[in-house]
C-alpha cells in the first residue's frame, strides 16, 4: 500500500511544543531541509506501490531522509534510527512536526525500502543531492561541461580469503544443511577440520609453507569426501542442500589459476582486484566509476562496475549515468592513463594524463585532474565507501550511489556552516559598531 500521508497544518496538538519552536533557524541541517525537494520523492517512489491492500508505508520523505543521515555521517541502519529519537534537528529534517520519543521505524525498514527503490531510486536520492548543491552555491552549472573521471575498489564486508578458512567453511555448512534435511554422513571431520585449519594458520605465520599445504590438501580432501557422500545418500535433495554443494563444489574445483575464483561463501560476487598499492596489493569487492566536477569536487555520477572491466570500457556508461542525472551532457572529461587508448561515443573529449603537445589552457585544465583522488578518500574516510554491507551485486550498485549522495551532503552542509559563522561574526560587528560610546568618565577610567 501507499505511503502515510503528511501531517495536516490544521490538525495541531495544543499540548506540545513545535520542532521550529525548539531548534535554531540557522542550522545547517534546517537549512539543507529546505534546499532538497522532498515532494519529489514521492512522485517518483509512488509507482513502487502497486497494491493497494495492506499496511500503509512509512512516508516517503522519512525514509528518504534516514538514507541520508545514514551516508551524511557514516552509520549503520541501527545506529541511525537510535540516534534519530534523540536529535531535534534530525526528526526536522525528516519532516516531523513535533519531537518524538520513539523509534522512526525498525532497522528493517530500511533494508527493505532499498530494496524496493533499487538502484534507479539511488540515483534519484543522488541527483535531488546534485540539485540542492546547486540551489546552495556549491555547484555552478557551467562546471557541469567538465568533468574528471576515475575509478576505485569498493571493499566487500568479508574476511581476508584463505584456503584453509573457505574450505573449511564450506565443509562445516554443507554438514549443517545435509543434517537440517536429514542426511546421515559417514563422518562430518568436525573435529580434524578445525584443528587443520588453525595449524595451518600456524604454519603459515611460521613461513613454513609445504606444511600449509599438506594441512590444505587435507581440508580440500575431506571436502570432497563430504561432497560425494552428500551426493550418494542425498536422494532427492532440496533447494539449500543443492546450492551448498554447487558452492562447494566450485571452491573445491577452483586451483591457484583459476578465472571467477570464489573469496566468500556468503558474496560470491566478490572480486579480486589489485590498484597497484604498496600498502595494499589486493583489494576484495568490486570496482566502481567516479564523477566529479573538476572545480568543486562535487559527485555527479557513481556506478559500479562489476565484471573487473578495463578503466577505459566504462567512459560511456558513466558520462550516460551524468547526462541522465545533471541534464548536461559533458564536453570534456579528464582521465589518468589507465583510460587510454578509447574514445567516448557521447562526443565527450577525454584528456588523458601526461598527453604532451596540448594547448596551454588544456595543460593547466589538465592539473586539475587529481581533484578526484581526495574526494575518493574523504568517501571512504568520512563516508561508507571503505566497507560495503549490503548483500548482492544490488547492494554494491546501491552502496556505491549512496556514498556519493552523501558525500555531496557533506559538502553542502560545510558551505552552509561557514556561511553562518561568516553571518554570526557580521552580526556580532554590527552590535559593536552600533552601541553607543561610553559616557567620558567611563573612558577616562578606562584608560
Amino acid at each position: 500500500m501507499g505511503p502515510k500521508p503528511t501531517l495536516e497544518r490544521a490538525e495541531q496538538d495544543l499540548f506540545r511544543m513545535e520542532l521550529v519552536n525548539l531548534i535554531d533557524g540557522r542550522h545547517e541541517l534546517v537549512r539543507l531541509a529546505e534546499l532538497i525537494d522532498w515532494q519529489a520523492f514521492s512522485n517518483e517512489w509512488s509507482p513502487q506501490f502497486t497494491s493497494t491492500t495492506g499496511r500503509p508505508a512509512l512516508p516517503t520523505r522519512l525514509m528518504a531522509s534516514l538514507l541520508y543521515l545514514k551516508h551524511l555521517y557514516a552509520l549503520s541502519d541501527e545506529d541511525v534510527v537510535e540516534r534519530w529519537c534523540e536529535n531535534p534537528y534530525w526528526q526536522h529534517f525528516s519532516g516531523e512536526r513535533y519531537f518524538r520519543h520513539d523509534l522512526p521505524c525498525d532497522p528493517s525498514s530500511l533494508v527493505r525500502w532499498r530494496q524496493r527503490i533499487a538502484e534507479a531510486g539511488c540515483e534519484w536520492l543522488l541527483a535531488q543531492s546534485i540539485e540542492a548543491a546547486c540551489k546552495a552555491g556549491v555547484l555552478k552549472r557551467s562546471s557541469l561541461d567538465t568533468v574528471v573521471l576515475d575509478t576505485t575498489v569498493q571493499p566487500k564486508a568479508i574476511a581476508h580469503p584463505t584456503d584453509s578458512r573457505l574450505l573449511n567453511r564450506a565443509r562445516e555448512q554443507l554438514v549443517d544443511v545435509a543434517q537440517q534435511a536429514g542426511v546421515s554422513l559417514r563422518q562430518s571431520y568436525a573435529r580434524v577440520g578445525k584443528a587443520a585449519e588453525h595449524q595451518a594458520g600456524r604454519y603459515a605465520h611460521a613461513k613454513q609453507y609445504r606444511r600449509m599445504h599438506r594441512e590444505i590438501r587435507k581440508l580440500r580432501t575431506w571436502l570432497g569426501r563430504v561432497i560425494r557422500d552428500v551426493q550418494r545418500k542425498g536422494g532427492e535433495l532440496t533447494e539449500a542442500v543443492q546450492a551448498k554443494i554447487a558452492v562447494a563444489q566450485r571452491l573445491f574445483d577452483q586451483k591457484r589459476d583459476s578465472r571467477n575464483k570464489l573469496y566468500a561463501l556468503h558474496a560470491p560476487e566478490v572480486e579480486c582486484i589489485a590498484k597497484g598499492k604498496a600498502r595494499m596489493p589486493y583489494e576484495f569487492g568490486v570496482k566502481v566509476s567516479v564523477a566529479v566536477t573538476v572545480k568543486e569536487g562535487l559527485v555527479v555520477g557513481m556506478r559500479s562496475m562489476p565484471g573487473l572491466p578495463y578503466d577505459g570500457h566504462t567512459v560511456d556508461s558513466q558520462i550516460e549515468q551524468v547526462a541522465i542525472l545533471c541534464g548536461v551532457m559533458p564536453k570534456i572529461a579528464l582521465v589518468d592513463r589507465g583510460y587510454r587508448g578509447v574514445e567516448a561515443t557521447s562526443g565527450t573529449r577525454l584528456l588523458v594524463s601526461h598527453t604532451r603537445r596540448l594547448p596551454k589552457k588544456l595543460k593547466k585544465l589538465l592539473k586539475r585532474r587529481q581533484v578526484v583522488e581526495p574526494m575518493i578518500g574523504h568517501m571512504k574516510s568520512d563516508g561508507l565507501l571503505g566497507r560495503n554491507w549490503l548483500q548482492g551485486a544490488l547492494g554494491d550498485a546501491m552502496h556505491a550511489v549512496l556514498c556519493g549522495a552523501g558525500h555531496n551532503l557533506r559538502m553542502i552542509l560545510a558551505r552552509l556552516r561557514a556561511f553562518c559563522c561568516v553571518l554570526i561574526g557580521l552580526l556580532a560587528l554590527t552590535r559593536l559598531v552600533s552601541q553607543p560610546p561610553p559616557p567620558r568618565h567611563q573612558r577616562m577610567s578606562m584608560a
